[in-house]
């Protein structure tokens, strides 16, 4: 985000001036927006919400009241007219989530306690932007018409996505170049539609995300729109850079500074506070704490609407980038290097730490096996392991499968092997073992890469191919399942342990008869199912 800002400032009117075509930079800022906010929609689902418990939810709406206020005071103490002042305090205060989840996946904390509540802070931020966003885009306009309008579209979407939506749920998931297409044309569609009817297209894009939150593939359709969504936002950073002019610089310095120092400190102060106030130990409250503390892109997007609509002159939006930029680059390395920041301040911050603190527990992934591949080969496997109950998962690109599966009561979950970010989110390194039934060489060295940063877990794969097995041996794996070998050494192993009893063979046979019979009823017919 700061490179493509900076690229921006080089290209633009501030040094070199060679940017030429603003409005085809702009168009495309604007489908990095709309993708943003699709995205964000996507994870805006009610059972997100309802997961992160009201310690994020009041810790979340806390920040946000308490930073505006004090935001919009130091506004007015620089001087800045009362709209100026409420668009500076409110951008100030939400946080990237983009930013943030980075960092927690690469610190894979995002499963921790302060991980979680990380993220419902960043839910909570994001609802409140929204009807910001939505207050703004709408503020010229005669609101109850509008609102009317969106109201009943609304309805109609939650309509569609809980009744028809989940009925096409296996035709839409069935290829991951349809799942993007028809997301695409869901979310563009839907936010041209608002447009139509008063809203504003940013609005619009969010609200078709939150339509399709409930679809059990909305997760695998915001993975596979992120290399589109970050595309076309670099468009949008650049024109920020671009579009970066601030006529006196030496005035701004002392308000650049005092702002920054308010979001790297008073930000995460005032979660710190209100955690602690919570029942959180002063550990948890500062490692939350320090995750909000950046400018989000949501509030360079609220800041570029507003200057769009003339409620506030452009310098505000250069002068929001610019804090934004110290404010990023220094958060996150206050974040990676957390740890150490607390061993420094952990005497200094218990003011509002209670005698007796809540019970903490992190909230890892505790699952002993993750089965990728829930068919054929994978069949045996769930088998084996299903008395592991909570301690066994499964992951399955078929939605048909995985719902069939749940159902069963067995802990299945849709994703795809090839997302890093799905893997990410897993912390497979946790794991005792893990299985990969699926026989594509990238998929397995991909997951490979990714459990064996942790060389104590177990990891069993499948293979056609005994040169892909060879590399997959040598990249890690602990064992090799070749289907076309070993079930001629099985047969002979039997063979020499039953020897010429014909009644052996008999009651094998009725076990086998038994098991294609069930492996039939799941619908494991031909090889074809599993590739």
């Amino acid at each position: 985000m700061l490179g493509h800002i900076i690229t921006g400032a080089l290209v633009g009117p501030l040094v070199f001036d060679i940017l030429r075509s603003t409005e085809t930079v702009e168009t495309f800022s604007r489908f990095g927006i709309a993708s943003l906010l699709f995205i964000v929609g996507l994870g805006l689902s009610p059972k997100i919400i309802r997961e992160v418990g009201k310690v994020s939810l009041i810790a979340g709406l806390g920040q946000i009241i308490f930073t505006t206020f004090f935001g919009f005071l130091i506004a007015r103490f620089f001087d800045y007219d009362l709209v100026s002042s409420l668009y500076i305090a409110i951008a100030l205060t939400f946080s990237s989530t983009i930013i943030v989840l980075k960092l927690l996946a690469e610190r894979r904390d995002i499963e921790k306690l302060y991980g979680r509540i990380s993220i419902g802070l960043l839910l909570v931020q994001d609802i409140a932007a929204t009807i910001v966003l939505l207050l703004i885009s709408t503020s010229a306009m005669d609101l109850v018409p509008v609102f009317i309008k969106g109201a009943i579209l609304m309805l109609v979407l939650s309509f569609v996505s809980a009744r028809i939506l989940p009925k096409l749920s296996e035709f839409f998931s069935s290829s991951g170049e349809f799942l993007f297409l028809f997301s695409i044309g869901w979310g563009f569609g839907l936010a041209t539609l608002f447009y139509y009817i008063g809203f504003s297209i940013e609005v619009g894009a969010l609200l078709a995300g939150i339509a399709l939150s409930f679809a059990p593939y909305s997760q695998e359709a915001a993975s596979k729109l992120k290399p589109l969504r970050d595309f076309f936002l670099i468009m949008f950073f650049v024109l920020l850079g671009a579009r970066f002019v601030i006529p006196d610089v030496r005035a701004v310095i002392p308000q650049a500074v005092a702002f920054s120092l308010f979001v790297l400190v008073g930000k995460p102060l005032v979660v710190l506070i209100l955690m602690e106030l919570l029942g959180y130990n002063r550990k948890t409250s500062l490692m939350s704490g320090l995750t909000v503390a950046q400018v989000s892109e949501f509030s360079l997007v609220i800041v570029l609407v507003g200057v769009q609509i003339g409620h506030i002159p452009n310098s505000i939006l250069s002068f929001i980038t610019l804090v934004g930029i110290i404010a990023i680059a220094a958060s996150s390395y206050m974040v990676i290097g957390a740890d150490k920041l607390y061993k420094l301040l952990k005497n200094y911050i218990g003011i509002f730490e209670r005698k007796r603190p809540n019970k903490e527990f992190d909230i890892l992934s505790s699952y002993d096996v993750v089965l990728f591949g829930c068919s054929r080969v994978g069949y045996d496997f769930i088998e084996a392991f299903k008395n592991l109950g909570q301690g066994f998962l499964c992951i399955d690109y078929d939605p048909k499968l995985v719902r069939q599966l749940t159902e069963e009561g067995v802990n299945c979950r849709y994703g795809d092997v090839e997302d890093v970010e799905f893997l990410l989110e897993l912390n497979l390194h946790n794991a005792k073992m893990v299985i990969c039934t699926i026989p594509d060489f990238e998929a397995s060295k991909l997951l490979l890469d990714q459990v064996k940063q942790n060389p104590d877990v177990i990891v069993i794969m499948v293979s056609y191919s005994i040169e892909d097995s060879l590399k997959l041996y040598e990249h890690g794996a602990d064992y090799i399942i070749m289907p076309h070998f070993i079930g001629s050494a099985v047969i002979a192993e039997m063979v020499g342990r039953l020897g010429f009893d014909i009644a052996h063979f008999g009651r094998e046979r009725e076990k086998h008869v038994k098991y294609l019979k069930e492996r039939k009823r799941l619908g494991h017919t031909h090889p074809k199912f599993e590739v």
